[in-house]
């Protein structure tokens, strides 16, 4: 049974989206392969923390971390891994939801033909400039 919401790093991003998925009463599970990255979570925070790699998919099927889950959030620091988690979420256990996070906005022709919602920061940022640039008076 798909129940869980598995975030793979635990980066600001990784540790805001757990955070929340917490405290909104959803069953999380927060992977790292860093143990001292679980310290960006809250105090509250009431999911599993497990320290492994997370490309280590014997291990993550073993446990039962991939195949439970009915959303996957990937935002490890490394967009090649980001890039190989996404594809295996999608074309192997076939996860109803998945979001990943690339710094390098030229993967999206790699996950465009995918069940997979990439977000990229650069884009983000660049959209929120603009967004506050229209509001400031040329001198």
């Amino acid at each position: 049974m798909r129940n869980k919401i598995l975030v793979i790093g635990c980066g600001r991003f990784g540790a805001k989206i757990a955070n929340d998925s917490s405290l909104n009463g959803e069953n999380v599970v927060t992977i790292d392969n860093d143990p001292s990255s679980f310290e960006r979570l809250n105090d509250d925070y009431s999911g599993y923390t497990v320290s492994c790699d997370a490309t280590d998919l014997s291990t993550m099927e073993e446990e039962g971390y991939i195949k439970d889950a009915f959303r996957i959030v990937i935002a490890t620091g490394n967009d090649n891994v980001n890039l190989f988690l996404s594809h295996v979420a999608a074309s192997i256990y076939e996860i109803p939801e998945i979001f990943v996070r690339f710094n390098d906005p030229d993967f999206a022709a790699l996950v465009s033909d995918m069940n997979i919602k990439a977000i990229y920061p650069f884009e983000l940022s660049l959209r929120r400039y603009h967004t506050l640039s229209m509001g400031v008076k040329k001198q």
